[in-house]
């Protein structure tokens, strides 16, 4: 009978393991990241310490730590841990494993955590097959997913099964798991004479969208080549050739998170797709939130576009939309294409302009009353006050157009939108202002 014993403090991996492997957390202590989940009183820590893990679901970007925090949740429920690929395994496996656990809980060895990395390449019958299994607690189900539980895994699955969401790391979390990685003496890079430039930390901390395990494997590259030249020394340029492209300095907190997001929309402001196209290329091969940039343009939209082509904020919303859909990397089509139909629109800011002009006058008679015939009158005693006494209904005149004050007295007859000549707002909306400003 196959028996996995629970799993060891230091798993035991062959001669040459990478540094990622070598480096796995052994627990929470050294796990970096995910602290709404694993940091102290919180749920997944309190599930695991007070022995009462359910089956689940880790869905995150790659590298953000989903095998090992499943290998520490097994550990401290003192489970014996089964790993899966859903790529390479398939019903008879899951038929074997679940057989197995199902005589280590008749034989008082205590509980199996399955652990299915990529759950979401199972097809329905596959992740039928477990279902039974999970349902009466032959297993705890731990499965792994980068991509949304949602549409990927079956309801009645879904439904046993909680779901935590993992954060993408973000680039101080992947330079504290470098540097912890080139002090460690047994397991890390202490042992190599070179030295590691915090430039070059830095970059690299910021070049790998988040994934701690491309960081590792990476920065031993670096290292090992390193070790072969005279100058052992890492720099930003051996950073870049272990990553087999450029790094790019950007903080998202910082000086380059700001400058190069004003540059984009400067650009897009100034009519040049070209230019926009570039900036948008290097906040995203830099890491940036997508969501961050998506959002600029919807407000660039409105403010900078705004009604010289009103469907500027449709497609801006689109944008978005498609960007939470699909994704990244295949977000930048659509981020893209929003990018070049922002610059090549017609501009107006009659919205911003309009709107501040109100607003002023807002703060100066923000306490004037509203004109009695702009009230309703819901009781007979306001009507005997003379609310709505009057009103004229827009709809019972041609072109819903009417002669009325609808501003406070002291503001009447003030203008503040003034239509541009640009685009549908010059062709439109100025003749439908003149009309409407006729008639007052």
């Amino acid at each position: 009978m196959f028996a996995p014993e629970p799993v060891p403090e230091t798993d035991e991996l062959p001669p040459g393991a990478p540094l990622a492997a070598r480096m796995r957390p052994r627990n929470f202590d050294e796990y970096v990241g995910q602290e709404h989940l694993v940091g102290e009183g919180r749920i997944l820590r309190r599930l695991a310490e007070s022995d009462s893990l359910p089956s689940m679901i880790l869905w995150g970007p790659p590298g953000t730590g989903k095998t090992t925090l499943a290998r520490i949740l097994a550990r401290m429920s003192k489970a014996a841990f089964v790993p899966l690929s859903a790529v390479s395994s398939g019903v008879a496996d899951l038929r074997r494993v679940t057989a197995e656990a199902r005589e280590r809980l008749r034989a008082g060895l205590g509980r199996t955590v399955l652990f299915i990395d990529e759950i979401h390449r199972f097809n329905k019958a596959q992740q039928d097959a477990i279902l039974p299994f999970v349902e009466d607690g032959t297993v705890t189900l731990i499965g792994a997913t980068t991509e949304n539980p949602s549409f990927e895994v079956i309801g009645p699955l879904l439904s046993r099964s909680r779901v935590f969401a993992l954060k993408q790391l973000e680039p101080d979390d992947i330079a504290r798991i470098l540097r912890t990685a080139l002090e460690d003496q047994e397991r890390g890079l202490a042992q190599s004479d070179v030295t590691v430039e915090d430039d070059a930390i830095e970059a690299l901390a910021a070049s790998v969208g988040g994934d701690a395990r491309i960081a590792l494997n990476a920065l031993e590259a670096a290292v090992l080549n390193a070790e072969t030249t005279q100058h052992r020394r890492v720099t930003v340029a051996d950073v870049e050739e272990a990553l087999q492209h450029r790094t790019y300095l950007y903080d998202k907190q910082g000086d380059a998170h700001y400058d190069t997001i004003s540059a984009f929309i400067k650009s897009v402001r100034g009519s040049d797709p070209d230019a926009a196209l570039y900036w948008l290329a290097r906040m995203i091969e830099a890491g940036e939130d997508p969501l961050f940039i998506v959002r600029r343009m919807v407000i660039l939209a409105s403010e900078d576009v705004g009604l010289a082509d009103p469907m500027a904020l449709v497609v801006a919303t689109s944008c978005q939309q498609a960007v939470h859909f699909i994704g990244m990397p295949e977000g930048f089509f659509p981020m893209a294409e929003t990018a070049i139909y922002l610059s090549l629109a017609p501009k107006s800011n009659s919205v911003l302009t309009s709107y501040t002009a109100a607003l002023r006058d807002v703060e100066a008679t923000r306490n004037d009353p509203v004109p009695l015939h702009l009230r309703n009158a819901v009781t007979g005693l306001m009507r005997q006050m003379g609310y709505g006494r009057g009103y004229k209904y827009a709809h019972d005149y041609a072109g819903h157009v009417v002669e009325q004050q609808h501003l406070p007295d002291k503001l009447a007859g003030r203008t503040y939108y003034q239509p541009t000549q640009q685009g549908w707002e010059g062709r439109r909306l100025r003749e439908r202002s003149d009309v409407a400003r006729s008639e007052e």
